[in-house]
């Protein structure tokens, strides 16, 4: 069992940016691979960003290459989701997911959900 909590989300301007965490607890956190997706108002949720169990391999939706940044630290059991140039289709709930498995980027495969952290960017 594991427990997820989003937070950091707000109201930005376009261009600004916003740091996203993700609390983890209820199992070694180390042994899951880590995932963001987000789901934009009136829209199906979708991937963000995802990062590997233990080397820090990354993948990212084309959407957001480049702009945004996934990071994790197994000691304080968090997950990071760093988002730069933020734009107006950048508004969505932001979700952090968990697997015990290697990484992937469908949200069938996530085990675990945390409830979400709204992000908002005002054009």
């Amino acid at each position: 069992q594991v427990q997820l909590v989003e937070s950091g989300g707000g109201l930005v301007q376009a261009g600004g940016s916003l740091r996203l965490s993700c609390a983890a607890s209820g199992d070694t956190f180390s042994r899951y691979s880590m995932a963001w997706f987000r789901q934009p108002p009136g829209k199906e949720r979708e991937f963000v960003a995802v990062i590997s169990r233990s080397l820090p391999v990354t993948y990212y939706a084309d959407s957001v290459k480049g702009r945004f940044t996934i990071s994790r630290d197994n000691a304080k059991n968090t997950v990071y989701l760093q988002m730069n140039s933020l734009k107006p289709e950048d508004t969505a709930v932001y979700y952090c997911a968990a697997r015990g498995a290697m990484w992937s980027t469908r949200k069938n495969d996530m085990e675990y959900w945390g409830k979400g952290t709204l992000v908002t960017v005002s054009s």
